[in-house]
């Protein structure tokens, strides 16, 4: 659907509401929290000058993140229409869909005062379980894609890049990306000198721009069994080192046999042969969004060398790599 612009007013400096939910992923807070640190002097001293942000909660009990690290609140939740951005971090997602009814409250008044508000990691769940997300466009990361189109059906997930701006609602896939999106909306209120001094500081050649593609591609397997969908997202997170069939079963403590017959019933294909179905459409999404050297991606899904991987990608997709280039 087309952007929703926001009616919030751009002020010459830039002031952020963080809220927490519990089990918060402690990257994209500290990455965006220190991107604004770093624009907010002319040195590194960390004064508010440029930006002016605080951690809010309802209470000052302490707020542990996925790690265990806790973040004390600065104070307690003050008028959204003091900031110009309300920013919520989601964690671990059990914890987001579940708990901390009182941050969705306070995102839903943030929402009545028109104060754009922005979603780190699994933040945007907590967007959406606030009713704010309704046909709208939501970043998530290709981890929790399935996670999103399963449970919200009037949600339109987007996993193909890293961040979404959507007028008054921008989310973010996580990890490292919220430095970029952070400097993205920095160089929006202070320009863009600014935005490149904090990410120099912080060791970013320059901003990733929102379309650019997350480093994986979302999955679409359709399956049921348990036992199946964990070993799934076991062979997706060893894409460059492929693992045997009885590491795989190992890690999921059944028998190999009784996994290849899972497997082999929910898919129509041994694990093995559906694994190399993953590593090469891995190789087929790196070719069309990425420059990388056909040699690198052939190491990246975990073929020996670049002829390995050129031969079994003709036999799969009939097609040389070189003729996936885009």
């Amino acid at each position: 659907m087309p952007k929703k612009a926001s009616s919030h007013k751009i002020s010459p400096s830039l002031s952020v509401g963080f809220v927490l939910m519990p089990s918060f992923t402690l990257l994209p807070f500290s990455a965006f929290i220190d991107a604004l640190r770093l624009a907010a002097d002319d040195g590194d001293q960390s004064q508010q000058i440029n930006c002016h942000w605080t951690v809010m909660g309802p209470s000052l009990s302490p707020i542990s993140s996925s790690s265990g690290v806790q973040v004390t609140p600065w104070e307690t939740y003050r008028d959204p229409e003091d900031f110009d951005y309300i920013v919520v971090v989601g964690g671990l997602l059990q914890e987001t869909v579940q708990g901390s009814q009182h941050v969705i409250d306070y995102l839903q008044q943030a929402d009545r005062a028109h104060v754009p508000i922005v979603g780190l990691c699994t933040g945007s769940f907590a967007m959406i379980r606030a009713g704010l997300m309704h046909q709208r466009r939501c970043c998530v990361s290709w981890f929790h894609y399935r996670d999103l189109a399963d449970r919200y059906s009037d949600v339109i997930p987007v996993a193909e890049q890293l961040f979404v701006d959507d007028g008054d609602r921008i989310t973010c896939a996580g990890g490292a990306v919220a430095a970029d999106l952070a400097a993205y909306i920095i160089e929006r209120h202070l320009g863009q000198s600014w935005a490149r001094k904090s990410l120099r500081i912080l060791v970013m050649d320059s901003p990733r721009p929102a379309n650019a593609p997350q480093p994986q591609p979302a999955s679409e397997y359709q399956v049921n069994n348990k036992w199946v969908k964990r070993a799934l997202l076991i062979l997706e997170q060893n894409l460059s080192r492929p693992l045997s069939t009885d590491e795989i079963a190992s890690r999921l403590n059944i028998s190999k046999r009784q996994l290849e017959r899972l497997f082999m019933g929910e898919t129509g294909d041994s694990l093995q042969k559906f694994y190399r179905k993953i590593r090469l459409n891995y190789g087929l999404w790196l070719l069309q969004n990425t420059p990388r050297l056909i040699t690198d991606i052939a190491q990246e899904t975990g073929f020996a060398d670049t002829a390995h991987f050129s031969r079994a990608f003709r036999a799969t997709f009939d097609k040389k790599p070189t003729e996936c280039r885009t």
